[in-house]
């Protein structure tokens, strides 16, 4: 994939850039060990921010995306935020403790000790996304500030009513040299990625994460990619359908479909092919009676994505297979003016090599493909990229042990969708073309800390005693003898 052609960022963005990391680096160094109080306050002002601009930040993601509902707004980018640095502001002085470690025999016969200090990077950059543009920074930033970093934030130009917001709030809440943040199009972002941070994230495109990873490897950059991908979702025969569909529908409408971990493709029994249908138009029609004009539906966040996903409908319907839009009042989408929003639309039995088969959805369309048995499950899933997440409905134990254990995943989900990610104690990231490491709770912490090595020796000559010094002599061959054991 060829690198996009950017117009070139302007001199002044970039020097103010390389200014503001080389000063958060000069005051890290400053600073010196980063106490549990400073981290506490970090995330207090961070928590003071979001609950302050609470309603500024639901309104600017209502005008990004024409029509997000508030208690999206809400649920999703400002709670799931609080909730985030709440969790690692509880724990962060257990996290910070060290770590003691086994220290090699005979040395800790000797008083030799091991143990692992959690130490700050220095300066983080997090590279956030459109689809949930507050818990995409401030979820990660409750690991980063809790591991006792300063940050550098580059929001979408996506959605720039709410990216505007984010620097207002941050401006507000915290010294720049702790936390602040750079806005602007894609050349800032390709400036940005290429600055040499202690540590980045990126939460995106596969696609553009490659672009990332490039910029990053040449000042050896550490990265965290939280990816994507074509999220399965296996329906077995002993799942109680309508609760199934009912949870697989609602993660799937749930801003129109455009989350990371959004079910992408069903896996049904083929003789449950219509009934899955059939519940699936049931869940729709009871969460959203009407969709054009109902402010509870999320409109596609833009013309471009809205072009997108309605070429890969296109696409099927010309290719003659079974679109099934989901229109509860029979509204006329074509009449729509100040949004973008696309009906839930079933696509059943589509050809593999359709877009919607081939590429992230990202969307509220949903193909459904039919097994006969159920290891042909497995082997469909394994036989396409490692997904984000995986979800098994059902309650056949057999079946679920095989889904988790025998394909591999960011994470999984038994009998719903998504709400992994609100575990705070579980790691949410990817693996493969779906990402790279992980963050939320303790792992979080770690990812953004380093872990050094301490060891302690005595005052004892442990090499003398061990025949370890030159000139070397009896002693030393006994310790090879001894080490040279099955």
């Amino acid at each position: 994939m060829n690198a996009p052609q950017q117009a070139p960022i302007s001199e002044d963005v970039e020097q103010q850039m390389q200014q503001s990391l080389a000063d958060q680096k000069q005051a890290y160094l400053s600073e010196g060990a980063v106490s549990a109080e400073t981290r506490i306050d970090r995330m207090d002002r961070a928590i003071d921010g979001l609950v302050r601009y609470a309603d500024k930040i639901s309104d600017a993601l209502n005008t990004d995306f024409t029509c997000r509902p508030r208690e999206v707004n809400m649920l999703t980018d400002v709670i799931g935020s609080i909730g985030a640095l709440k969790h690692s502001k509880k724990h962060v002085r257990k996290w910070m403790a060290a770590e003691k470690r086994p220290t090699l025999f005979p040395l800790n016969l000797l008083g030799g000790r091991s143990r692992i200090e959690y130490q700050p990077k220095g300066v983080v950059g997090i590279v956030a996304p459109w689809n949930f543009p507050i818990a995409m920074v401030f979820q990660p930033m409750a690991g980063i500030l809790a591991a006792g970093n300063r940050v550098m934030i580059k929001p979408s130009e996506f959605t720039p009513a709410t990216s505007d917001v984010i620097a207002d709030m941050v401006a507000d809440v915290f010294d720049p040299l702790e936390v602040t943040t750079f806005t602007g199009g894609p050349e800032v972002g390709q400036a940005f990625s290429g600055l040499a941070f202690d540590h980045m994230i990126f939460t995106g495109a596969t696609g553009i994460a490659k672009h990332i990873m490039a910029a990053a490897s040449r000042n050896l950059v550490p990265v965290t990619l939280e990816l994507g991908g074509k999220s399965p979702v296996i329906v077995s025969r002993s799942a109680d359908i309508d609760k199934s569909l009912a949870r697989i529908m609602m993660g799937k409408t749930m801003n129109a479909g455009q989350i990371c971990l959004a079910p992408d493709y069903l896996l049904v029994p083929e003789e449950k092919l219509d009934e899955v249908i059939a519940s699936a138009e049931r869940a729709v029609a009871q969460m959203y009676p009407t969709l054009l004009s109902n402010e509870q539906y999320t409109s596609v966040v833009n013309e471009r994505h809205y072009q997108r996903l309605n070429g890969y409908l296109k696409e099927a319907q010309e290719r003659g297979e079974k679109v099934i839009p989901i229109n509860p009042a029979n509204e006329d989408f074509s009449a729509q003016h100040n949004s973008f929003k696309i009906p839930p639309t079933l696509v059943s039995q589509p050809a593999e090599d359709l877009s919607l088969m081939e590429e992230e959805m990202f969307g509220p369309v949903l193909p459904i493909k039919t097994y006969k048995d159920f290891g042909e499950t497995i082997d469909y899933i394994n036989s396409k990229p490692r997904p984000l997440a995986a979800y098994y409905f059902g309650e056949d134990k057999q079946e679920e042990s095989a889904m988790i254990t025998r394909t591999t995943s960011g994470g999984v989900c038994v009998n719903d969708v998504v709400m992994h990610i609100a575990q705070e104690d579980l790691p949410f990231g990817g693996i493969g073309p779906s990402g790279m490491g992980s963050y939320h709770g303790i792992e979080g912490f770690k990812t953004f800390s380093h872990a050094k090595s301490v060891y302690r020796q005595t005052g004892m000559n442990v090499g003398k005693l061990s025949g370890m010094l030159p000139p070397y002599n009896d002693t030393t061959q006994k310790t090879i003898k001894a080490q040279l054991k099955k």
